[in-house]
């Protein structure tokens, strides 16, 4: 039927810092959350929980290091001058490719957990 949502766990400190790039960069909106036990947050996009950021328990302790097969998260967006005028204003490394057979613009970059995220925009936004 579709993704419901991501699901990151941090603790508190870098669960801010990726409640501010999720919120500023990618453009979601911090909205209601159910009362989990653990604190955190929930990033909507055109009303859809999409992004839940839920802070590790105090002893805790997850591997950033791990190997796995995840890649990167995508987000459509809009507005890709704007978002590109934000990256550089952020100092955020980048990569521009194109996706083959149409016009439509990746930008791929890391969040402040070392996740990638990739920026998707519509051949008009290209």
């Amino acid at each position: 039927m579709g993704l419901n949502h991501l699901n990151l766990r941090a603790p508190r400190e870098l669960l801010d810092e990726l409640k501010e790039f999720y919120c500023d960069v990618v453009g979601l909106q911090v909205g209601p959350r159910p009362p989990f036990r653990n604190f955190g947050y929930w990033l909507y996009a055109e009303g859809k929980p999409i992004v839940h950021l839920y802070q590790t328990d105090p002893d805790e302790e997850r591997d950033a290091r791990a190997v796995t097969t995840f890649d990167h998260v995508a987000f459509d967006c809009t507005n890709r001058a704007e978002v590109e005028v934000l990256l550089a204003r952020r100092k955020l490394h980048y990569r521009a490719t194109e996706v083959p057979g149409t016009q439509r613009v990746q930008l791929f970059l890391k969040d402040p957990a070392g996740n990638g995220v990739e920026l998707i925009f519509p051949g008009c936004d290209a």
